[in-house]
């Protein structure tokens, strides 16, 4: 779905997350954002602990203690708070930003968020993951789908030669 606004505020579109995969040369992890229609792919660099709190909301891994993201979630349920939707707002030298929107009696506000943990959230709360459409024109796409298939997460299952 297309979240259509008025003029003055930037188009989004709806992604999902595809896969977080490991960046075999750095200590991170590679979220893989899927446009809803399947055709545009937006990945961004997280650290190793927020990529496992992603993998491990995608897997629906439930932990003997909360973490910080089930204790967020947690308080805006008990604070009847709606949280509506995450917005990848911006990027700026390869860093990307983020908005947490959460709604109460009829006010929507918004909360700046790393979009690790706008992400995380997201999928703890099932409420869709939006990208401001010229976040997408500015992203380095510069040989994407070699790169994607080069990081492909490997069947451990199968030996290789």
């Amino acid at each position: 779905m297309e979240h259509t606004q008025s003029t003055d505020t930037p188009k989004l579109m709806e992604f999902r997350v595809q896969q977080v995969v490991e960046d075999k040369g750095t200590d991170t992890r590679i979220v893989v954002l899927q446009h809803h229609q399947g055709n545009d792919v937006l990945p961004i660099w997280v650290g190793a602990a927020e990529g496992t709190a992603i993998q491990w909301a995608m897997d629906s891994v439930v932990t003997p203690r909360p973490m910080s993201h089930d204790l967020i979630r947690s308080f805006a349920t008990h604070l009847n708070l709606k949280i509506q939707r995450v917005v990848i707002t911006d990027v700026k030298n390869s860093t990307f930003y983020a908005a947490i929107y959460l709604a109460s009696k009829g006010v929507e506000r918004s909360i700046d968020a790393r979009p690790s943990d706008a992400i995380a959230l997201a999928l703890r709360s099932h409420c869709p993951i939006y990208v401001v459409s010229d976040v997408l024109k500015r992203r380095s796409s510069h040989n994407l789908d070699a790169w994607l298939a080069k990081h492909e997460p490997k069947n451990i299952d199968t030996q290789e030669v």
